[in-house]
């Protein structure tokens, strides 16, 4: 089997515990020699503060490609563009390039009146700059927000147009799931790479509710395996199983690159690469 490329996202941590466990997830899965790393926001860019500042540690600290997530949400163009320009001057070139999701509670999302309108105008501005890989989000199966099955396909195709160079899809759990929207997209005419996203189920009471807000579907054979568990040491096997048959079949169909959920706990996204055999490169002070 050949081996995929690989990537991870992490959290920005919130208080000194996350710190210790953001580096401990860095630390972890540094030596799988990831072609990239990210590191998300919170609702509402809530965590725009935390981010930068887990993106900066992470490219000053390590020689990983760092990702900064960013998005439009409750900021000015102007604003926006701030962060942009320390990203750049700190030296980071790639940004995942995001919507965003409105703070809880809020209703829907709503531009700021001096903001971008959504994504596809924050991409153009970043590709304007000319300085910055811009990786976007893509669903696989439909979005909340989707007002027609293609819509997610059609809105993809735009952020192409307008400047990205990959996309990162949303969790699926089922391969063909991933496939047929590859054909829809290659269909519309979308050239770019899209990048499956895979979540290792370390929760499944945290990943059923996460699935439900983003319109990820469930198999019922993983609802069954998960629900009759005995204990966590079980679900912590059906969830490396059953991420590894998912990227298995996979690569089977073509895939040549899997980018990772973290949550920042890399125990079951690390045995999941063993078991692809993506062995370890270096440990992260031979690479820092």
């Amino acid at each position: 089997m050949t081996r995929p490329a690989v990537s991870f996202e992490f959290f920005p941590p919130k208080n000194i515990e996350g710190s210790f466990r953001l580096w401990d997830t860095v630390q972890a899965l540094a030596p799988m020699g990831p072609e990239f790393v990210s590191v998300t926001y919170g609702a509402g860019g809530t965590t725009r503060k935390l981010t930068h500042e887990a993106v900066d540690a992470i490219h000053k600290k390590t020689d990983l490609r760092v990702a900064a997530h960013l998005t439009c949400v409750d900021a000015t163009r102007a604003e926006t563009m701030e962060i942009v320009d320390g990203y750049a001057k700190a030296g980071v070139e790639e940004i995942v390039a995001l919507r965003g999701d409105p703070p809880k509670g809020t209703g829907g999302f709503r531009p700021h009146a001096e903001g971008f309108s959504g994504s596809v105008e924050l991409i153009e501005a970043l590709a304007a700059r000319g300085n910055f890989r811009i990786r976007v989000g893509a669903y696989p199966e439909p979005h909340p927000d989707a007002a027609h099955e293609l819509a997610d396909v059609e809105h993809l195709k735009r952020k192409f147009d307008a400047g990205a160079h990959s996309a990162i899809t949303q969790f699926f759990f089922e391969a063909d799931t991933f496939f047929r929207f590859r054909d829809a997209c290659a269909k519309a005419g979308i050239e770019g790479p899209i990048i499956p996203g895979i979540l290792p189920i370390e929760n499944w009471n945290g990943a059923r509710k996460f699935a439900a807000m983003c319109g990820t579907s469930i198999p019922q054979v993983v609802a069954d395996g998960f629900e009759h568990a005995k204990d966590q040491a079980e679900a912590d096997l059906l969830a490396t199983a059953l991420a590894t048959e998912l990227c298995d079949k996979l690569i089977a169909g073509g895939v040549e690159h899997l980018h990772f959920y973290t949550l920042n706990k890399p125990d079951l996204t690390r045995d999941v690469c063993h078991a692809l055999g993506i062995a370890p490169k270096a440990t992260l002070s031979e690479v820092a």
